[in-house]
């Protein structure tokens, strides 16, 4: 087996997996020890390399595209310190990491791995159900549905919805953007019904407008990665028909659970829309989005 370790963490290679476990010194960021270990089969594997500098070096390895549903969510946007990927070695450790890579290559030589994008999912993701409380609200996936519940500092607009809850199979697909501490990021469940909505996050009922703590918001991407693992392959997906209907699944609506005063609260969500409207802070595209949203959500 060949092995280094670290205080970034740990990387494990016993000739058919790569287990990656992030450490548990301070430095390492939430992200990361969130996520938990990471067991990499060597099919995954496109190539790795050792970046030595003055004072440290980096291992990386890349995964062939297709491979990891973690690296689809994000879409290589995830800092470089939040890269699971990755690992800060010592500069007197040169010699163990240079040996680690050169294993991995070996092994990928001797079984012919290709580099092409792979068909499938060959890593899990997250387990499930996961949840996360973000600077805009809570987002939770229990594998079958999410659920966002706004905070009190949401929208006005996003508050009048309500909880919002869409099923994995009325979603097309998962948009991520970190925070980064200067631009807000957001992440938005793209269903069939909003595929063309240009709300902006701050005001999209089906979006998480991600402005707070950049350390926590980072974990939204927990739950990017849970749905995305749960959706068709990008290789699989049919994106789109002749006639514009989206087509890898049967068309469903997203609805929320039923409620006793179910008609009571669709009448109160439609007056508060309706005043938002009125006093400007909705137009009339974004409250006729709302508004539909609202109905769909009631049905």
């Amino acid at each position: 087996m060949a092995e280094i370790i670290q205080r970034d963490g740990t990387w494990a290679f016993d000739g058919t997996t790569v287990r990656i476990t992030p450490g548990l010194h301070r430095s390492v960021p939430l992200f990361r020890q969130t996520y938990g270990e990471i067991a990499v089969p060597l099919e995954a594997v496109a190539g790795v390399v050792y970046e030595p500098e003055r004072k440290r070096g980096r291992l990386r390895l890349r995964l062939r595209e297709g491979a990891d549903p973690l690296l689809q969510a994000t879409g290589g946007r995830l800092p470089d310190p939040a890269d699971p990927y990755r690992l800060i070695v010592d500069i007197d450790r040169s010699g163990v990491a240079e040996y680690v890579a050169e294993e991995i290559r070996h092994a990928l030589l001797l079984d012919q791995i290709p580099k092409e994008p792979t068909k499938a999912y060959l890593l899990p993701g997250p387990p499930v159900p996961v949840s996360v409380r973000s600077s805009d609200g809570t987002v939770s996936f229990d594998g079958a549905q999410v659920r966002i519940d706004w905070a009190d500092t949401s929208e006005r607009v996003k508050r009048a919805t309500g909880p919002r809850i869409v099923a994995v199979g009325d979603l097309v697909q998962v948009e991520w953007l970190p925070n980064s501490g200067y631009e807000d990021g957001f992440m938005r469940f793209v269903t069939r019904e909003t595929v063309f909505s240009k709300l902006p996050p701050e005001k999209d009922p089906y979006a998480l407008d991600l402005w707070g703590s950049t350390r926590r918001d980072l974990l939204t991407a927990l739950v990017a990665t849970a749905v995305t693992a749960r959706l068709p392959h990008p290789s699989a997906r049919e994106l789109e028909r002749d006639d514009g209907e989206f087509a890898d699944r049967p068309r469903r609506a997203a609805t929320v659970p039923h409620q006793a005063d179910h008609h009571d609260v669709l009448l109160r969500r439609l007056r508060e829309l309706g005043e938002l409207h009125r006093e400007g802070v909705l137009t009339d595209e974004e409250f006729t989005m709302t508004k539909a949203a609202v109905l769909r959500g009631f049905r």
